[in-house]
């Protein structure tokens, strides 16, 4: 029999209920609040903006439908640049061609694996000269860490360029010492299943402009105008959280700091568990926030390790353990074969060589143990581990802050 047969699925990232979610949806059909709004919507939009940092919070059906409103809001045409990080999920660029603008992918530094302060300078400077400067700067926080919201900011002021945080992947994270999706003009959030917490689909779009939140309030609820009847001046569309969802939430607030210690300990305890394994070495830390850890990841160098990402995640497939390729980079997407791109090589090599590890909150320790025997035992397949510290450099930063 296969260890695959014997062992439960230790997934990547699953859904991890804290215990009081039931109730609060208990609580939603009792008083018969199943429509799209409620007061658990209300409190729930309420307590978001609280724990991000901002005025305003706006619960939507999910994180895409926030940075679409964003870019509604904006009035792009036909032509118009957005840039956007090349190290992301489509979901982050997809909104551009939703209104029939142009994304311009922008690579990440080594420092981070987020989007490259410095390639967004050139972009705005060349694009200056040009006469066409972009309509926004779509900034994705990969795998949990924060971009560096305040240099992309500075360099953005100077040419009047608006910043979305996608942070999508990042709540619970800081960045100096303020809360992750607080730094820029507005920020998105996703509540999908995989996420730090999750209302089983979700978003939310965060700001602390009250007249855009009111705005994408409006569109997000067909753009039906204050009259007796339905009334419309523009198209809108579907976006509301129902009030349901809204109970899960709150019930996933709650335990919002539990789940990143969570997650920040699978990091500690992978990097001790891996530091001997020649050919692995983490995802950066940044020295200007916390991350929260959503995913851990690793790359693999084959040279050394003896086999590539690619085998590494089909030899933990077959120890029933999930794992994911890194994001590949949207410029190497069929969908966005005719946009531009400013760097790559960064986002080329993490693709190439990276691999999400099992990270979810709910992680068992024997879970995180079997994974990391699992990646020794393909080693040891591939390329005899010796004794001592690895040789390929240090984990960069070292392990995330626990406190």
């Amino acid at each position: 029999m296969t260890d695959r047969a014997q062992s439960p699925r230790v997934f990547l990232s699953p859904p991890h209920m804290g215990g009081q979610e039931q109730r609060y949806i208990a609580e939603a059909f009792e008083i018969n609040f199943i429509a799209p709004v409620g007061p658990h919507l209300s409190r729930f939009e309420e307590l978001f903006a609280e724990t991000v940092g901002v005025k305003h919070a706006l619960a939507l059906s999910s994180g895409t439908a926030a940075l679409h409103l964003t870019l509604r809001y904006l009035e792009l045409e036909p032509g118009d640049e957005v840039l956007c990080s090349t190290f992301t999920f489509c979901a982050s660029a997809n909104p551009i061609r939703y209104e029939r603008a142009a994304p311009v992918f922008i690579d990440s530094d080594w420092g981070t694996w987020n989007m490259d302060p410095n390639l967004v300078a050139d972009e705005l400077r060349d694009a200056d000269k040009k006469g066409k400067l972009p309509k926004a700067i779509i900034v994705v926080d990969i795998l949990g860490q924060s971009a560096d919201i305040g240099a992309i900011n500075e360099v953005a002021d100077r040419y009047g360029v608006a910043v979305i945080e996608d942070a999508a992947e990042s709540l619970g994270s800081t960045y100096r010492g303020q809360p992750a999706g607080s730094a820029a003009w507005c920020s998105t959030f996703s509540l999908n299943g995989n996420k730090i917490i999750t209302t089983s689909s979700g978003g939310v779009l965060c700001s602390d402009d009250e007249a855009f939140i009111d705005r994408a309030r409006f569109l997000a609820t067909q753009a039906r105008e204050p009259a007796s009847h339905y009334e419309h001046h523009t198209y809108g569309y579907n976006y509301r959280m129902s009030n349901v969802l809204a109970g899960i939430g709150l019930g996933q607030l709650e335990v919002l700091s539990r789940w990143v210690d969570a997650r920040r300990h699978n990091y500690a305890e992978y990097t001790k568990g891996l530091r001997h394994v020649p050919g692995i070495t983490f995802a950066p830390m940044a020295d200007y926030g916390d991350s929260n850890c959503w995913l851990t990841a690793i790359l693999v160098d084959p040279k050394v390790f003896g086999a590539d990402c690619e085998a590494l995640r089909i030899h933990l497939e077959g120890h029933n353990i999930e794992s994911r390729r890194a994001w590949k980079p949207m410029h190497r997407q069929p969908s966005f074969v005719d946009c531009r791109v400013r760097g790559g090589a960064v986002s080329d090599e993490i693709f190439e060589k990276g691999l999400c590890l099992p990270s979810g909150s709910s992680l068992t320790d024997a879970d995180r143990e079997r994974v990391v025997s699992a990646i020794k035992n393909c080693a040891i397949k591939n390329c005899a581990i010796k004794n001592g510290p690895i040789k390929n450099g240090p984990i960069k930063n070292g392990p995330a802050k626990l406190s």
